[in-house]
């Protein structure tokens, strides 16, 4: 099976550690977080990875290498601009013939990946997006009015429920008739491309651990988390 994992982000979140090193060499324990995915793809099934790489290239190239210690096999893109999250997929359309995983190189969770394409596959469709439940606690009344600023209703600090994506996907190889080359696309808009073409989309609800660690808080929680973790990683270290 093949997998592609962007890898190319500049991490301006986590400035200033990611102005000399990519954001998916940050190390969450004792291993960058892109070798922990790696290891897991490995350890699902899947032989052969594409990394499209961007900023700091070379640091994040040098460090996998064809990626025979992982007994996994690794190729690169590189963007020579901007493609957003969905437009490097164009560059590898000679490589990704098959069902492929798509994923983001900054996401530490237990989910089985092969089972997100085996559940793809199950449902024919076109794309399928891991999805996490997730809520937002409001820390004050909510107040509604109507048009003449009379009180329709009043909600003491609710907590708002909603489903959010974990940046790991499941595509079918017609996925890439929807990219141009060469032209910029990120996965929302490639999402409702996809849907307002007739084109079956589903979800994938998981309910296990899951952070991207793009943000600060989210960062310094994967840290603290990654040992409470780490067995259920399926992580292949052979």
């Amino acid at each position: 099976m093949k997998a592609v994992i962007l890898a190319g982000g500049k991490g301006t979140r986590l400035k200033p550690y990611t102005t000399v090193f990519p954001k998916p060499l940050m190390p969450i324990g004792d291993k960058p977080i892109l070798e922990i995915v790696v290891q897991q793809l490995k350890s699902h099934g899947f032989d052969e990875v594409i990394m499209a790489v961007g900023h700091l290239a070379e640091l994040v190239m040098t460090f996998f290498n064809d990626g025979s210690k992982y007994g996994i096999n690794i190729k690169y893109t590189r963007e020579n601009k901007p493609l957003g999250t969905a437009g490097p997929l164009a560059l590898m359309k000679e490589e990704l013939n098959e069902t492929f995983l798509m994923m983001n190189g900054d996401v530490l969770t237990t989910l089985d990946f092969s089972d997100l394409v085996n559940y793809h596959k199950k449902n024919g469709a076109i794309a399928t997006i891991a999805l996490k439940k997730r809520d937002v606690k409001i820390d004050f009344g909510v107040v509604e009015i109507d048009d003449g600023n009379s009180i329709e209703g009043y909600k003491e600090k609710p907590k708002i429920d909603y489903l959010v994506s974990m940046g790991v996907y499941a595509f079918e190889p017609l996925v890439l008739e929807y990219i141009k080359p060469n032209e910029y696309l990120d996965f929302p808009d490639l999402i409702k491309k996809l849907i307002s073409n007739g084109e079956t989309v589903k979800g994938y609800v998981y309910d296990g651990y899951w952070l991207d660690i793009g943000r600060p808080d989210d960062y310094e929680r994967a840290s603290r988390d990654i040992d409470k973790i780490h067995d259920k990683l399926g992580l292949d270290t052979k």
